[in-house]
């Protein structure tokens, strides 16, 4: 399965989808960052945007691949995947992560409607609703968003794929670690920090004791979202063809 996480909005959390949403769960998939604003190469292979022709030959040769598409690259992404005819199609579906801000909501419908002008189906665009709020009903924080669906099923707006803010996606992003592996992590912080006479080594050591804490209490979260996308279905849909952009 290749799925492209996409936006024309920054600060929507697109690579905390990608990253820590959707590659742990699909098998063997492959970390493509399509970012010209703050790459990280260490961890992703990076494609600037107008290398879109060396991402799709790339493209052919994986089974899986979550690519991240940074803003600053979005609306040449779109715009070379219209040169280059029906490489829509090389995509199984299209996530578009969305959160409260007036802003954010408004690039979002702009992104979905872009979208859509290939002929993508709205089964292949799915939303996640991402830094929502605990105890704000998702339909007051992204009334915006889900009004325009209403009107225009340009895509698959399920609200339980939803995401609450959290301080363990700025903690894995600076371990540079992934959410998963920090919430099976067994150390004995507890005691290492007993055993330690160093307040600041105290200090990094209860940092850690409180990013596993979080991630063992995100992990449902996360894995909640990915079912509520419904990836396994699409996987296995015998859709046809999406109509080219025209």
């Amino acid at each position: 399965m290749k799925i492209a996480v996409i936006n024309f909005s920054g600060n929507v959390g697109k690579t905390t989808v990608a990253r820590h949403l959707l590659l742990p769960r699909i098998p063997a998939a492959e970390l493509i960052a399509v970012e010209s604003v703050n790459a990280d190469t260490e961890t992703a292979q990076t494609l600037r945007g107008r290398q879109f022709g060396a991402l799709q030959q790339y493209l052919q040769t994986i089974d899986s691949a979550v690519i991240d598409i940074g803003a600053s690259n979005a609306e040449e992404f779109l715009t070379l995947m219209k040169a280059y005819c029906g490489s829509h199609e090389d995509f199984d579906c299209f996530v578009v992560p969305t959160v409260p801000s007036i802003k954010q909501q408004k690039d979002t419908i702009a992104t979905l409607i872009e979208l859509s002008r290939f002929g993508i189906p709205p089964q292949r665009l799915k939303l996640v609703f991402n830094m929502a709020q605990p105890g704000v009903p998702i339909k007051e924080s992204f009334y915006l968003v889900l009004a325009f669906l209403a009107q225009q099923r340009l895509a698959e707006e399920n609200t339980a794929c939803r995401l609450y803010t959290s301080d363990i996606y700025g903690l894995a992003r600076d371990s540079n670690t992934d959410i998963g592996t920090l919430a099976l992590d067994q150390t004995d912080y507890k005691r290492l920090i007993r055993d330690s006479d160093d307040s600041e080594e105290k200090l990094a050591l209860g940092l850690k004791l409180a990013a596993r804490r979080l991630a063992i209490g995100a992990v449902p979260a996360l894995d909640a979202c990915f079912t509520a996308l419904g990836l396994d279905e699409l996987a296995d849909a015998d859709t046809a063809p999406a109509v080219r952009y025209s």
